[in-house]
């Protein structure tokens, strides 16, 4: 028996151990989430290198350093959201190429998206960006592609 503050006992709601669900990973998902939390040092590294951009110890042009922070920004949420989806695949059903998709479709967009946004602004007084600008495009669509797809996995169980 269950006693209150007051001393007065309490029903006992349920003799059953409290059971808490335990999502176990896949060991594949547990090295890409390794590896993604590695690079992790390199979005610090390109956080350091933002400060002398703006602090004027690197010079840039006001493109450059817009197009510089949405790199560094879309990097640092995407891999954030990215393990978040890695972590939400393992409870779905998902299989195969839809599996890899909604696990790491995010990442991937991690990687297309800073790269345009940092690639297509390079280069000495750059005003507008360079052919690498079409990365941002298929960025977007993989990172469309991975959260819809793990949506759907959420949604069918």
């Amino acid at each position: 028996m269950f006693y209150n503050s007051v001393r007065k006992p309490v029903r006992e709601l349920s003799r059953r151990p409290l059971e808490v669900p335990v999502l176990e990973l896949t060991d594949a998902a547990r090295l890409t989430a390794g590896i993604v939390l590695l690079t992790v040092v390199g979005i610090e590294s390109g956080g350091a290198f933002l400060v002398r951009v703006v602090t004027r110890r690197v010079p840039a042009t006001g493109f450059q350093t817009s197009f510089f922070r949405a790199g560094h920004a879309h990097a640092g949420v995407l891999v954030i959201l990215g393990l978040v989806c890695l972590l939400l695949t393992e409870a779905t059903g998902l299989a195969g190429p839809w599996r890899w998709l909604a696990a790491t479709g995010v990442l991937v967009a991690a990687i297309l998206l800073p790269a345009g946004f940092f690639l297509s602004a390079v280069g000495p007084g750059r005003e507008t960006p360079n052919r690498a600008v079409a990365l941002l495009p298929a960025g977007a669509v993989v990172l469309a592609a991975g959260v819809v797809t793990l949506a759907v996995g959420l949604f069918l169980g």
